[in-house]
Formats: C-alpha cells, structure tokens, sequence
C-alpha cells in the first residue's frame, strides 16, 4: 500500500514544481518592477486616479498642486523610466527657481532628459502667458512718481531678459504712464544708448517727462560708471528740450543678501547734470 503512495507524491511533487518555479520568476519579476518604479518614479498611469497631478487639479484646485506637478501637466509625458512628475522634478532641480526657468533659453530646455523641443515650447508659452498676464492686470494709466512703482511695473517683463535692455517710460504732466518705450538693447554688460532715440520717442509722444530704466542681468542692479555718465548725458539732453529726466532705474534680482532688486540713480544721488 505504501508504494502506491509515494508514486502518487512523486507524481505530484514533479507537477508542482514547474508551477512554483514559474510563480517565484514572476515574483522577481513583479520585484524588479517595483525597484525601478521606485527609483525613477512611478508612472501617472500607474497612480491611484486621485493623485494623479490632472485629477488632483480637478478635485482641489490648482493652488493643491506642487509646481513639480503644474510643470508635469505642461509636459504631459515623462520618458522611459521617469514619470512626467520625475521630469519636472529633473527641470526644477536643474534651474533651482521658478524664476530661472522662466528665463530659460529653449535650448537650454531642450538639453534637459525627458524635455525635448517640443515640451520646452510648451514652457516657454506658460510662462509668457504669465508676463502677459502681469501686463493686462496691470492698473490703466498708473502713476509713476517713485523707483518702487516703476520696479513695480517691469519686473516680470525684465527679469528673463539675458541681455541689457534700454527702455523708456513716457509720462504726461500729471505723472502717468504714456507708454513705454524701447529703445536699444546690447550684449551682457555693455548699453549704449543715444539721445536721439531716447528723446525722439519722447517728442513723439508729447510727453512732458521720462524715467530711463535698463536692467543688469548679472542681477546686480548697482549703477556702473557708463550708467552714470549716460544719465548725467541725458539729464543735459532733457534741461535743452525742456523734459524733464525724472530717474534712472537699474532692475536685478533679489537675493537673500539683497532683498530690493532694484536701484534708483536718483536716490543714490548721481541725479545732476
């Protein structure tokens, strides 16, 4: 009776094992999938629905969102091995701030894993939108009568800028906005800037008085000597032609050392001619 037994488990025992076999290579399997999901981020297809970053949005705002997860709705899609939260987290590390991705060049995007031309077109589009939104909500016809009011007013347009831009702000007796007007630009450190162009836009447009603003992209709004010299040339300029010069405002950027991101010439007393 025993012999019968032991064939029977034998029997078995050889059916089993392929069976076991097969269940531990899928376990490994399922292991390594998790490991790599873990270190290179768990795709958004694979997320429970309401932690997914377009779901979340949807149920609880976008203020719920990270920026991590604003960026990975811009870039719809990550890459083999990285989620596009994983990308975004990538972008982010790699330009430390918002406001240094917003004036990223698009190659400068493109260069980034998981980015590509088309995803850093996208980008630069969302933050565009948002300058121009600055720009829309912006008060009709401010007053400008102080350096803070008209730092104010071009920071966002400015701070991507990655060369010296010359503008002018064109303003009326009553001391509001005209327009505003721009007048050359030149390589990282280096303006030059002629009366001709400064004062011509301001005839044109009647204006009764003007404040020259550039900016620095080294983020150090302190004058240079060339900046000096040129405003103490067009402050000459303007006593001939009988408009009035106002200021000179130099636009940076903040930092924990330097909480203002702006200078005025007025202010620092270089305002005579």
């Amino acid at each position: 009776m025993a012999a019968p037994i032991f064939v029977a488990l034998a029997e078995w025992g050889a059916g089993i094992l392929p069976r076991l076999r097969l269940l531990a290579f899928r376990g490994l399997q399922f292991c390594l999938k998790i490991r790599r999901m873990s270190s290179t981020g768990i795709r958004i297809h694979d997320m429970p629905a309401e932690e997914r970053p377009r779901e979340r949005l949807v149920a609880q705002g976008a203020d719920a969102l990270k920026n991590a997860e604003l960026i990975a709705i811009l870039l719809r899609t990550g890459v083999q091995g990285a989620s596009a939260v994983a990308v975004a987290e990538r972008v982010l590390s790699q330009f430390g701030t918002l406001d240094a991705l917003a004036r990223a060049a698009l190659p400068e995007l493109q260069k980034i894993k998981g980015v590509g031309r088309d995803k850093a077109i996208a980008l630069k589009s969302a933050f565009t939108l948002a300058q121009r939104l600055v720009k829309e909500v912006r008060p009709e016809m401010p007053v400008l009568d102080n350096p803070e009011a008209i730092a104010d007013l071009l920071r966002e347009e400015i701070r991507t800028l990655e060369v010296e831009h010359f503008q002018v702000i064109l303003l009326n007796t009553r001391r509001r906005l005209i327009r505003i007007e721009k007048v050359t630009q030149g390589t990282l450190d280096t303006l030059l800037v002629h009366p001709r162009e400064v004062f011509k836009a301001a005839i044109s447009a009647n204006a009764a008085a003007l404040i020259l603003v550039h900016n620095h992209p080294s983020g150090d709004p302190a004058p240079s000597d060339a900046d000096i010299k040129v405003t103490r040339d067009l402050i000459r300029a303007g006593q001939l032609l009988r408009i009035d010069v106002l200021d000179h405002v130099i636009l940076g950027r903040r930092t924990e050392d330097r909480p203002r991101d702006w200078s005025s010439l007025r202010e620092l007393g270089y305002f005579f001619a």
